[in-house]
């Protein structure tokens, strides 16, 4: 049956776990959000400790993970901390003049705070709140106000600027629901991961948002993994199979656990079905094969940084790179 080969490929596990941070990507409606809440969910169970943002649009990740609409609806958000990110973040760096001076690609360096995910600080103590076991921040919702005079990427920034001094260690994760479709590259939020998964239904329109991914990712050395979803039957798998050759990672079924969850009878992650448990299970596996090279992904924070300098913010803003500067683990903190 097509539901006992759901693992398409074996992926070798290192004893040692990495820091790890995954983002969810997908066309709209494919489910992204579904399989982020419940990857976050199944981390959380397992008593992995996890950090989550919602950049979605919709911000639809609160409710996913349990919380009740009004519960969700309370939540602070990134986009209008911006102001206290970007001072708590600056420190005393000497190449940023003020926190007015940072944008979302603005790189640490010397003298910047680098922030560990489940530590208590002023910027995670008031944007993040603990929905569901895991630690949730979102980047707050596109409203009426800004309609015809902001973008929703600036509300985004905020998020890309948190994850470029964001320094995970070991056995942590850091889980990202992102913007629908090919809105996940009007910035270089998208590199900031250290795989990515698509979710994907078995259709020529989701199909076809992968394919766009795919030739957009290529370029940059993004790590894309996909992950089928609303799977029915034999049919389906054949379809996928057919278009995703071998980026085809795994795939989930229909849930009766999800649509009860989407009526309002949140269960427990454990209590999915058996074979949608060793999909998530299956992409564990290919997150923690995963190891970060810190030099290639502070290169790719820069990069972007200067793109943006050249291209609208300023060239004087390339003097914020710090070329001796790369952060990680042991980097360490500026208090």
């Amino acid at each position: 049956m097509y539901l006992a080969l759901l693992i398409l490929k074996t992926t070798i596990v290192f004893e040692m776990e990495f820091a790890v941070k995954v983002a969810f990507v997908g066309k709209g409606g494919s489910g992204k959000t579904t399989l982020t809440s419940l990857f976050a969910a199944y981390l959380a169970a397992s008593g992995k400790p996890v950090l989550a943002i919602d950049a979605d649009i919709n911000q639809h990740l609160a409710v996913a993970l349990g919380a009740s609409e009004e519960e969700a609806a309370a939540l602070p958000t990134l986009g209008e901390h911006l102001p206290l990110i970007k001072d708590y973040l600056r420190g005393d760096n000497p190449r940023i003049a003020s926190a007015d001076a940072m944008i979302k690609t603005t790189p640490p360096g010397r003298g910047s705070r680098l922030v560990r995910p489940f530590e208590s600080n002023p910027v995670l103590d008031t944007c993040f709140r603990e929905v569901g076991g895991v630690r949730l921040g979102v980047t707050g919702r596109f409203t009426e106000d800004d309609l015809g005079v902001a973008c929703y990427h600036s509300k985004v920034g905020a998020a890309e600027l948190l994850l470029n001094h964001l320094v995970d260690e070991r056995g942590e994760y850091v889980v990202m629901d992102m913007t629908a479709g090919a809105d996940a590259f009007a910035s270089g939020l998208f590199t900031r991961f250290d795989v990515t998964f698509l979710v994907c239904e078995p259709t020529r329109r989701s199909v076809g948002v992968y394919r766009q991914y795919a030739d957009y990712a290529r370029d940059f050395g993004v790590r894309l993994a996909v992950v089928g979803n609303k799977v029915a039957d034999e049919e389906d798998v054949a379809f996928l199979r057919d278009e995703l050759g071998d980026d085809l990672l795994c795939w989930l079924t229909g849930s009766g656990h999800v649509r009860a969850a989407e009526r309002g009878r949140a269960r427990p992650v454990t209590a999915l079905e058996e074979h949608n448990l060793t999909a998530l299970a299956h992409i564990l596996s290919t997150v923690d094969s995963c190891e970060r090279d810190w030099v290639r992904y502070h290169r790719q924070a820069v990069e972007f940084h200067l793109r943006n300098a050249r291209s609208w913010a300023g060239a004087d803003l390339a003097e914020q790179v710090d070329p001796e500067f790369v952060p990680g683990p042991l980097a360490g903190v500026t208090e």
